[in-house]
């Protein structure tokens, strides 16, 4: 089909649901007509920001060479496949991060590069994802999707407030963005029109209306509509598992079974179940444009998680960032298998020309370089090629040059989506070489 005539039907309706379609050649999703000759609609650019706290192996944080030649360290190993999709960028710093020089001093304004206020009190500035979101978010059901894996610490630690450590998206100078902790919750806010229980599944109240599009679709947008279809279904279906545990995530029971009664949804108790499920929940987003920008902080800076599932049950994840040993190896590589397996799924879903990992941003990046709060230079990794416009499989070295700002490559991500501003942070142009 051709015609483009379902061009303004973005959306499958049911009875208190709305969920967005994923990108189908049959229908101008996006709204821009088709006029002439010109090209049907393409699919937009999203960015997902993804953290992990502490820095990294300070030996086996490295990348040398160039496309599907390029060599890995062995924390970046999990990303193999997508060399030749990627940008390792080594040297930009946050200015500001120096200052205080611990754990909270250098995350707080990880995403903005603003000044901290200390002594407790909450002021840094509004990050680049929010920024995104604000001047952007109208285009889509969600602004912005903050997704968590571990809750927010609200103490002091050496005069800067923990609620820095705890949060990299600002929603204002004052106003950490809300973490959401519970997938079930998560999801809601993606399909339902009103966050609250229900007795039906996203996808039953809506089926109808599938059935009646999949008869004026092509034989190919049918299939990504099916798949597209049991996606959402399988994620259902395991957000419901992890609640029928009803276990909390982010500390160990100190007993076999609740003695309370178990919440009717909850988190799952082992982190990497957490972490999947937040993981296809973003996939999701991008999938259905029902948000274009995600932020999925996957532990805290300063962070208590521990990694049972890993043989690394012995010591805490700050603890294991103050030696590089062999388990601080594992725990960095299970984090950036996070990162690859949203590559992967995003790079599974054909969109036009380019996959959606074609039309994404990933930028995946901790506070610091290493544990011992080396923040002389900031660990920074992309995937995704922006919608065509980052010419990736290359390695981009800042170290000895005099304008190495961080905020640079947050202009630069803005631009690729359109939105160009003459300043943020302490930057005042993006990096020509992303």
């Amino acid at each position: 089909m051709t015609t483009h005539r379902f061009s303004r039907r973005t959306m499958l309706r049911g009875l208190g649901v709305t969920m967005a379609l994923p990108w189908l050649e049959s229908l101008n999703v996006w709204g821009d007509e088709v006029r002439g000759n010109a090209k049907a609609s393409e699919a937009p650019v999203r960015l997902a920001i993804l953290f992990s706290g502490n820095g990294f192996h300070g030996k086996e944080w490295w990348a040398k060479g160039e496309g599907k030649d390029m060599e890995l360290g062995k924390v970046l190993a999990p990303l193999t496949d997508f060399r030749e999709k990627m940008l390792f960028i080594r040297g930009l710093y946050n200015e500001q991060a120096q200052k205080g020089n611990i754990h909270s001093s250098q995350t707080g304004n990880l995403l903005s590069g603003a000044p901290l206020a200390s002594g407790g009190e909450i002021r840094s500035g509004t990050s680049v994802d929010q920024l995104i979101a604000q001047r952007h978010g109208r285009s889509t059901k969600v602004p912005s999707l903050v997704l968590g894996c571990e809750k927010s610490n609200p103490s002091v630690h050496k005069n800067y407030s923990m609620l820095y450590s705890s949060h990299i998206s600002w929603t204002s100078p004052t106003t950490p963005t809300p973490l959401e902790l519970y997938p079930a919750l998560a999801f809601d806010r993606l399909f339902k029109d009103e966050v609250e229980r229900g007795d039906k599944s996203v996808l039953d109240a809506v089926l109808s209306d599938a059935r009646s599009l999949s008869r004026q679709i092509s034989a190919t947008d049918q299939q990504k509509l099916s798949e597209y279809l049991d996606s959402v279904r399988d994620v259902e279906q395991r957000i419901e598992s992890a609640g029928k545990k009803g276990e909390l995530q982010g500390w160990r029971p100190t007993l076999d079974k609740p003695n309370i009664p178990r919440p009717a949804e909850g988190v799952p108790q082992n982190i990497a179940d957490h972490m999947r499920l937040m993981c296809d929940i973003l996939v999701l987003g991008f999938q259905t444009d029902t948000t274009r920008v995600t932020t999925l902080k996957l532990n805290n800076d300063h962070s208590s998680l521990r990694f049972p599932h890993l043989g690394v049950d012995y010591m805490i994840h700050h603890l294991l960032s103050h030696s590089d040993t062999a388990d601080w190896l594992k725990v960095n590589q299970f984090f950036v298998e996070q990162v690859a397996y949203i590559a992967r799924k995003l790079d599974a879903i054909q969109e036009g020309d380019r996959t959606a990992l074609d039309n994404s941003m990933i930028m995946y990046c901790s506070s610091m370089m290493t544990g011992s709060h080396d923040a002389t230079q900031l660990p920074v990794v992309m995937v995704g090629r922006g919608g065509g416009k980052i010419q990736t499989g290359r390695i981009l070295d800042y170290r000895e040059k005099p304008d190495r700002q961080m905020c640079r490559l947050y202009l630069s991500m803005m631009d690729k989506v359109g939105h160009h501003l003459d300043k943020f942070g302490d930057a005042t142009e993006p990096l020509t070489e992303v």
